[in-house]
């Protein structure tokens, strides 16, 4: 008989996953009205102060912070969480650009992610051989697994799919720019709701182990 090789803190029971897959489906669910409320709103639709925007603002900032739970933890993954949550708060700040660039000055979130990303890189390159076993602890977790797809989908997918020559040669002479909009912000914001869930599955990895181990 084959029996799973798995460290038993990162195996699920059937009810906690089918209970965790429903509160995900209720989150989906809520966020995807609000995408609704945009659409039919038909002032601003999509611009930087849309719900939808907004959203994904509310997700990335949350999901930093589960980050820096994790990073607070003792014994956990804090250099993986340092820089997952480093990315994750220079996204927050590069998805705000207009604001900071209109109240603080043209180009300061160029500035504030530089001064995010530098440090972290010097840190985690500095004891990568402890990101690199930390590293190998996640890489076959749920969560990380949700971590590449929303990466994938928010940063490769979202981008191919909202390019103006695509939505122009799809729908020809009927073009509207809010359509294209709509399109590339509704997938930016799939793959900010699996990076979400993805921290929060990682969050739930890491008290997992800290119970196991203690």
């Amino acid at each position: 008989m084959m029996h799973s090789s798995l460290p038993p803190e990162t195996t699920l029971g059937f009810k906690a996953i089918c209970l965790r897959a429903l509160c995900y489906i209720l989150i989906v669910a809520g966020i995807m009205q609000l995408v609704m409320l945009d659409a039919q709103s038909g002032v601003d639709r999509f611009s930087e102060t849309s719900l939808t925007e907004l959203t994904q603002s509310t997700l990335l900032l949350l999901s930093s912070l589960l980050m820096v739970y994790i990073y607070r933890r003792p014994d956990a993954i804090p250099h993986v969480s340092l820089l997952l949550g480093a990315f994750l708060f220079a996204s927050f700040v590069r998805e705000n650009d207009a604001w900071l660039d209109s109240y603080v000055f043209d180009g300061a979130w160029q500035v504030i992610v530089t001064l995010i990303v530098l440090p972290t890189l010097f840190v985690v390159i500095r004891h990568r051989h402890a990101f690199a076993e930390e590293f190998k602890s996640i890489s076959n977790s749920l969560g990380f697994g949700m971590f590449a797809a929303g990466f994938l989908t928010t940063y490769v997918f979202s981008r191919l799919y909202g390019r103006s020559e695509f939505w122009e040669a799809m729908l020809g002479d009927h073009f509207q720019r809010v359509i294209k909009d709509a399109a590339e912000e509704v997938a930016e914001l799939a793959g900010y709701m699996l990076l979400f869930f993805a921290c929060i599955e990682l969050v739930l990895l890491v008290r997992r182990r800290f119970r196991h181990h203690g």
